[in-house]
C-alpha cells in the first residue's frame, strides 16, 4: 500500500497553508485529522521552500516544529521532520521523529548524512539544484536527475545510512518547469530502481495549468489526488499532501482497480 505523508506546515508563509497551523493546539488537531483521513506519517516542517522563500535561523525552525514534533510522538503519530538542517534533524529525532526529509538532498548542510546515520532515523533525500528559484536547465532531466540523486544516495550510503532506510523523491517543482516535472512523472520507473520513491506534487505551480486561471490553491488537490494514484501505480513507495482524504480515496480506487475488486485492502 502507498504510503501517505500528510503535510503539516508550521511556518507563518508557506505557499498554501502559510500560518493556520503555528500554534500547537491547532498542529496537533490538524495533524489527528490528517490521520483519521489516511494519513501513515505527519511530515512536519518549519520553513517554506516556496520560491522566494527567506531562509530560517535553524534555531528559530526548532522552536516552531519541536514541541509539534514531541506532542505528535506521543500520540503515537509517525513524524518526518522536514529539514535541511542536520541540527534540526538530530533534535527533531530526539523529540520522536522516525524520518528526516531533507529536500537538498544533503546538499545545504554538510553534516547531514553523518546526523541521520547517527540517529539511525529513515532519510528522505530529494533531488536539488539550489531550490525552487534556480534555474531549470537539463539537456535530459530524466537522465540528469536519476544522475544526480544517484550520487546523493552514494553519499549517503558512505556516511554510514542503511541502504534500506534511503527514500528518494525526484524533486517536482525546484528547479523544474512544468514539462520536466510531467518528464520525471512518467519515468518514475528510472527512480524505483534507487529504492523507495516519494513524491510531492500537492498543489504545486505545474498543476494549476490544468485549472482556470483563477482556480484557488485548493483546486489542485483534484489533480494532486490523480497524481498520487497514478504515481501508485508506477511504483511510488508514498505521496507527500495536503489533502488526505482526497488522496486516500484516489489510491483506493486504484487499489481496487489493480485487485479487480478481488479482495479489501486497508
Amino acid at each position: 500500500m502507498t504510503t501517505i505523508l500528510g503535510i503539516l506546515n508550521v511556518t507563518p508563509d508557506s505557499f498554501s497553508d502559510g500560518g493556520r497551523w503555528q500554534r500547537l493546539d491547532d498542529a496537533v488537531r490538524h495533524a489527528a485529522e490528517l490521520v483519521a483521513a489516511g494519513a501513515a506519517v505527519i511530515d512536519v516542517g518549519g520553513e517554506s521552500t516556496r520560491p522566494g522563500a527567506q531562509a530560517v535561523d535553524p534555531r528559530e525552525e526548532q522552536d516552531r516544529v519541536l514541541p509539534v514534533v514531541e506532542a505528535l510522538a506521543r500520540e503515537g503519530i509517525v513524524v518526518s521532520i522536514d529539514t535541511r538542517n542536520a541540527s534540526t534533524a538530530r533534535a527533531a529525532v530526539a523529540a520522536g521523529a522516525a524520518i528526516v526529509n531533507d529536500v537538498s538532498g544533503g546538499l545545504h548542510d554538510p553534516g547531514m548524512f553523518d546526523t541521520v546515520a547517527q540517529t539511525g532515523a529513515r532519510l528522505v533525500i530529494m533531488h536539488w539544484r539550489g531550490g525552487a528559484d534556480a534555474e531549470p536547465v537539463y539537456a535530459d532531466v530524466v537522465s540528469e536527475v536519476r544522475a544526480e540523486l544517484a550520487a546523493r544516495v552514494e553519499a549517503a550510503l558512505d556516511a554510514g545510512v542503511a541502504s534500506e532506510r534511503i527514500v528518494v523523491d525526484p524533486g517536482l517543482g525546484f528547479a523544474k518547469t512544468a514539462a520536466h516535472n510531467w518528464q520525471l512523472l512518467d519515468r518514475l520507473d528510472t527512480f524505483t530502481e534507487l529504492g523507495p520513491v516519494l513524491i510531492g506534487a500537492s498543489r504545486k505551480r505545474f498543476l494549476a495549468a490544468l485549472l482556470p486561471a483563477d482556480a484557488p490553491v485548493a483546486d489542485r488537490d483534484a489533480p494532486t489526488a490523480t497524481v498520487s494514484a497514478l504515481a501508485a501505480r508506477s511504483g511510488a513507495w508514498g505521496v507527500r499532501v495536503h489533502d488526505v482524504a482526497a488522496t486516500r480515496l484516489a489510491l483506493s480506487v486504484w487499489e481496487h482497480w489493480d485487485s479487480g475488486g478481488g479482495r479489501e485492502r486497508s
